[in-house]
């Protein structure tokens, strides 16, 4: 796969909730040890890290982030394809720089630079 799944979040109106589910349910390793409750899942067995937490508005939401080398020449490439850019290229304080856009069907889909 050229630019594979690098991260994905899970995110609802409780996140201890949701953390404790993805515990339960699968064995995650969840570290929710910050003052954002934004839990850390740790990648296991070939799988991907990602994060389980509280959303900003409230609504629940699913999303998964696509590695790739230039966030700015992936979202033209969307738009080419018939993708929107929704938020365009920013840097996350002590995280990676990551761009949002929408698939046709009106999916949120995140990009992260890759490492």
């Amino acid at each position: 796969m050229a630019n594979p799944v690098g991260w994905f979040e899970v995110a609802g109106p409780d996140a201890g909730a949701l953390q404790r589910f993805y515990a339960d349910a699968f064995g995650w390793e969840i570290d929710a040890n910050n003052p954002q409750n934004y839990g850390m899942v740790t990648a296991q067995e070939g799988g991907i890290g990602g994060g389980v937490g509280p959303s900003p508005d409230g609504q629940p939401y699913v999303i998964f982030y696509i590695a790739v080398a230039d966030l700015q020449a992936a979202l033209d490439q969307v738009g080419k394809a018939g993708g929107t850019t929704v938020t365009p290229p920013m840097d996350v304080p002590d995280g990676p720089s990551l761009a949002y856009f929408t698939d046709p069907a009106g999916n949120r889909i995140g990009l992260m630079k890759g490492m």
